[in-house]
């Protein structure tokens, strides 16, 4: 059964995924992405459901992960078992892009690190006109993983790609709709309305076509990706190792700038 924190409406052949923690910005848990991944599994099973929504309540999209979480603040357990976790987030964004049904992500406010990764896990994103977006993970002094940084690429290219995962930075919608992250941006007002537009259209056409198409696209567009990123989770696990790390976590609860050493 999944948590309070993510819901799943059905209603005729839509169905609608929310991301409910408004309270913490909607920040991301690994008890989440289990109800996520599972939900996403789910829908392999589910015949009447013919397109998803994926949403949030409150202001903002999502924060990302949860810093407060044990593997951002010492993690006691064995190297083992802290990598096997890690697996976690790219379990989820493979569930959610192979979800059979076609999946529309509704953005509005901040979608950041983990947050955009699930965004670009869907096959299109709505958002509203003051949504920001961006990979903050570099600021922390961490990689991006979850194996979203091919995902990225495909959308966007390799020069933008690196704008945004490189820098940290938000970016307007505006930007991201004119670089490709975005399909469409409209007032935020009307993003839920819009959102069921797109899957009312999608819902409509014939399922089993529909769902071969989407299948085979995401097969040719990412053929190598999983065996380029089975790494990135180690690659995590060394800079968190680092000074930098420490350092970054550090100031964010602190409310100050880091300084970084290269260390």
């Amino acid at each position: 059964m999944a948590s309070s924190f993510i819901e799943v409406r059905r209603e005729g052949h839509i169905a609608a995924v929310t991301i409910n923690r408004p309270e913490r910005r909607n920040a991301i848990t690994n008890e989440m992405m289990e109800d996520i991944e599972r939900i996403a599994r789910d829908f392999a099973k589910d015949e009447q459901t013919r397109a998803v929504i994926v949403r949030a309540e409150g202001p903002d999209f999502s924060v990302g992960a949860d810093l407060k979480q044990p593997r951002f603040q010492g993690d006691p357990q064995s190297m083992l078992i802290r990598r096997r976790q890690l697996q976690l987030g790219g379990t989820m964004m493979r569930a959610l892009r192979e979800v059979h049904q076609p999946t529309i992500c509704a953005i509005q406010g901040i979608a950041t690190g983990g947050a955009a990764c699930i965004a670009t896990a869907c096959d299109f994103r709505v958002a509203a006109e003051d949504a920001r977006i961006g990979y903050g993970e570099v600021k922390v002094g961490i990689n991006l993983m979850w194996h979203a940084l091919p995902v990225c690429v495909h959308l966007i290219g390799p020069a933008r790609a690196k704008q945004m995962i490189m820098s940290g930075k938000l970016f307007d919608a505006a930007t991201m709709r004119a670089w490709g992250f975005l399909d469409e941006v409209v007032p935020r007002t009307t993003l839920d309305a819009r959102a069921r537009e797109w899957v009312e259209e999608f819902a409509a056409l014939p399922p089993i076509a529909v769902q071969m198409i989407k299948r085979s696209i995401n097969e040719v567009s990412g053929a190598l990706d999983q065996a380029i990123m089975h790494m990135d989770a180690d690659q995590w696990l060394l800079a968190t190792m680092s000074e930098d790390f420490k350092e970054a976590v550090g100031a964010f609860f602190e409310k100050r700038a880091p300084r970084f050493r290269g260390r």
